[in-house]
């Protein structure tokens, strides 16, 4: 239901409980029956205050109705309530109150289920990838979730920042600097000389000839023009890195993906404040030396590391996590107190050791800040067997190979419908397949049935506004009435867990009840009144999954 109407219900038991027990102020929380013949929701209030009140839980839940339902506020919006099991109180809606939804759809249109702005910032960081090949099935999967995070949480009133945070610096990027010389010289990788670590995919080759021919890359902002001296390893490192950063915002555009700041792992170092950070823990007594190397006592920062991490390494350098504190110290110093990175699940122990590293640093900062979402990685099935080779990127799917197959709308739905940390298979044959089986086919079908509807009773379709909604009454119009009311609650669920996989089950469940009605009653009936109303009811359904689709980045087709 609507979160006005459960509100004002939350408010209406809470005035009946005072009359009976007054100043308990107990806070009412209202569930959805597990079936759905029970009523539309369901409290526990009585059962809560039983005891302490002395009273028996039936007995008590009837008083409690009995109040409630002598307000003639209540008996507006109720048809119903009655006691079920050890003292649960069920409430049933009138049919009215369902209705209301579509006025608000209709009112709302486009901004239905969203929320007014909350004053609070919020980063997603997300993608992240080094800038040594093309992005991956996994960056494909962390793009869907981050993208689709972030639009939950812009519905529900936050002030979204996207950020891309990408480790130009360390031995990834040499080793590209490295295969990219050794491809121009003309050594392939089945030479034995060719860098044991290097990089094999055909892309390393096009890097490899534009830095000969000296072209130019424009990227981040930048110009960087090749040399085209192959001694010159600094050059070469910073035209590839340059060069994989357009492919990789032209991979991300493929995608509509659209970022607010790229943080670069360097500046880290260049603005000191990697050495800032270590010098903070160093003082603040949270740092040993031993063989070497110095140590941060994670397992006393409480935040569960199960043993003290190496920082900066006896050979010299520091360890990958220590950049990533001084990285997260910056989203804090931003402003960003509400910060969420979105990784892949390898990066699993990374959590404790950056959580235990901000704890050091006597800043305030929570002992669960950032929030992760770690995903498992993706694996792609096409005739049955699984997809492992990309001939640009040499050993793996890239995220540009998806998109063309199928298109970005399969790819994001297909990357988000499952929970993030659960092993996943991308079928590409069942994304290219128009049938009730594919579910991103199936949501956008009846987007596209229901436009084709308007469009043939386009005259009268322009005066649903003035439909006489009262005629909805019958089971199938209810049941599709009530999932239309469920889309605000749904974002605010969602966002709260980081499982935009809740919007993709719910938006399955609407077509599927949309298909329902559709095929239980005409709605070019001989009755002008009725067929108005019914018309309202398609088009309040047709902008739900209109708005639903958008969270995900989902195009909502007029045609099929």
């Amino acid at each position: 239901m609507l979160p006005e109407l459960q509100h004002q219900l939350s408010q209406l038991l809470a005035e009946a409980v005072d009359t009976l027990l007054p100043n308990q102020n107990p806070t009412i929380k209202l569930e959805r029956p597990k079936q759905a013949e029970h009523g539309d929701v369901a409290s526990n209030i009585a059962m809560q205050l039983a005891k302490p009140a002395k009273r028996n839980p039936r007995e008590l839940a009837q008083d409690i109705v009995d109040a409630l339902m002598s307000n003639p506020s209540a008996k507006e919006i109720l048809a119903s309530a009655e006691i079920a099991g050890p003292g649960f109180i069920n409430l049933r809606c009138t049919t009215a109150v369902h209705q209301e939804v579509i006025n608000k759809i209709q009112e709302q249109g486009g901004n239905f289920a969203k929320s007014p702005s909350n004053g609070e910032s919020l980063m997603v960081e997300f993608v992240s990838a080094n800038p040594t090949g093309p992005l991956h099935v996994g960056h494909a999967r962390q793009a869907a979730l981050g993208d689709c995070i972030c639009r939950l949480f812009s519905a529900a009133g936050y002030k979204v920042h996207r950020e891309f945070y990408y480790n130009d610096a360390g031995n990834q990027i040499h080793n590209l600097a490295v295969s990219v010389q050794a491809r121009a010289r003309g050594i392939s990788p089945d030479d034995p000389s060719y860098p044991a670590d290097g990089y094999r995919g055909d892309y390393i080759v096009d890097i490899a000839n534009d830095f000969i021919a000296q072209k130019t890359v424009h990227a981040d902002g930048q110009e960087i023009v090749a040399s085209g001296d192959l001694d010159n390893l600094e050059d070469i490192r910073r035209f590839a890195v340059a060069y994989l950063r357009r492919e990789q915002d032209l991979d991300l555009k493929a995608f509509n993906l659209q970022f607010d700041q790229y943080y670069l792992e360097s500046s880290l170092y260049t603005d000191g404040y990697v050495e800032e950070v270590v010098d903070i823990l160093t003082k603040n007594g949270h740092t040993y030396e031993q063989d070497g190397a110095l140590w941060l006592r994670t397992t006393e920062l409480g935040t569960g590391d199960d043993k003290d991490r190496v920082m900066r390494k006896k050979e010299g350098g520091y360890t990958y996590f220590v950049p990533d504190i001084a990285y997260h110290r910056t989203k804090w110093k931003r402003g960003y107190h509400h910060a969420i990175d979105i990784q892949g699940s390898d990066h699993h122990g990374t959590v404790a050791r950056v959580r235990a590293g901000l704890q050091g640093l006597n800043m305030g900062i929570p002992k669960d800040y950032p929030s992760y979402v770690l995903h498992k990685m993706v694996r792609v099935m096409r005739n049955g067997e699984e997809v492992k080779i990309s001939k640009r990127a040499g050993s793996y799917v890239t995220m540009r190979d998806l998109i063309d197959w199928v298109g970005q709308d399969a790819v994001r739905f297909f990357l988000i419908q499952r929970k993030a940390d659960t092993e996943f298979s991308f079928d590409i044959d069942l994304a290219l397949s128009k049938g009730e089986e594919n579910p991103v086919y199936y949501i956008q079908y009846a987007h596209a049935r229901i436009c084709k509807i308007l469009r043939d009773s386009a005259e009268l379709a322009q005066q649903v506004n003035q439909a006489d909604i009262s005629l909805l009454t019958a089971p199938s119009e209810i049941t599709l009435l009530k999932r239309l009311a469920e889309l605000p609650n749904m974002i605010t669920l969602a966002a709260k867990d980081l499982a935009p996989h809740y919007i993709a089950f719910w938006l399955l469940d609407l077509a599927a009840d949309f298909h329902s009605w559709y095929n239980a009653e005409r709605i070019m009936v001989d009755d002008q009144a009725l067929k108005l109303a019914r018309l309202a009811l398609a088009d309040s359904t047709r902008q739900v999954i209109a708005n639903a689709l958008d969270l995900l980045g989902v195009s909502s087709p007029e045609q099929m």
